[in-house]
C-alpha cells in the first residue's frame, strides 16, 4: 500500500470517527429533554477535570530541591491572576505556561 494514501485513510478514518462521536450525542437526544447525568456532569466535571490537571502538572515539582518549587508557584500565580482579571481561560493558561517555561530555562538555571 502506498504511504501517502495510507495515511490519508488513516486521517480519513479518525476525522470521521471524530465527527462521529462528536455528534452522536447531539442525535441521540435530538427533541428529547437532556438527562439530569449529563446536566450534573456539564456542571461539575469541568471543575474535577481542572483539579485533576493541577495535580498532574505539579506531581513532579521537588519541594525539597534547589528552588522549592518557586517556578511552578509563580507559574500558578500569574495563571490566577490572568483568569481573575481577564476571565479568559485560554490566555491564563497560556501566560502561565510562558512564565513557568521563562522562569525555568532562563532564570531558576539548575
Amino acid at each position: 500500500m502506498n504511504i501517502d494514501f495510507y495515511s490519508l485513510a488513516l486521517v480519513s478514518v479518525m476525522a470521521l470517527s471524530l465527527l462521529f462521536l462528536r455528534a452522536f450525542p447531539f442525535l441521540a437526544l435530538r427533541g428529547k429533554e437532556t438527562p439530569v447525568l449529563i446536566e450534573y456532569l456539564g456542571k461539575y466535571l469541568p471543575y474535577a477535570i481542572m483539579g485533576m490537571m493541577v495535580v498532574y502538572c505539579l506531581k513532579e515539582t521537588r519541594i525539597m530541591g534547589s528552588f522549592h518549587g518557586i517556578p511552578e508557584l509563580i507559574a500558578i500565580l500569574v495563571t490566577v491572576a490572568v483568569q481573575l482579571w481577564k476571565k479568559n481561560s485560554l490566555m491564563a493558561i497560556v501566560l502561565g505556561t510562558a512564565t513557568y517555561v521563562i522562569l525555568v530555562n532562563y532564570i531558576f538555571i539548575g
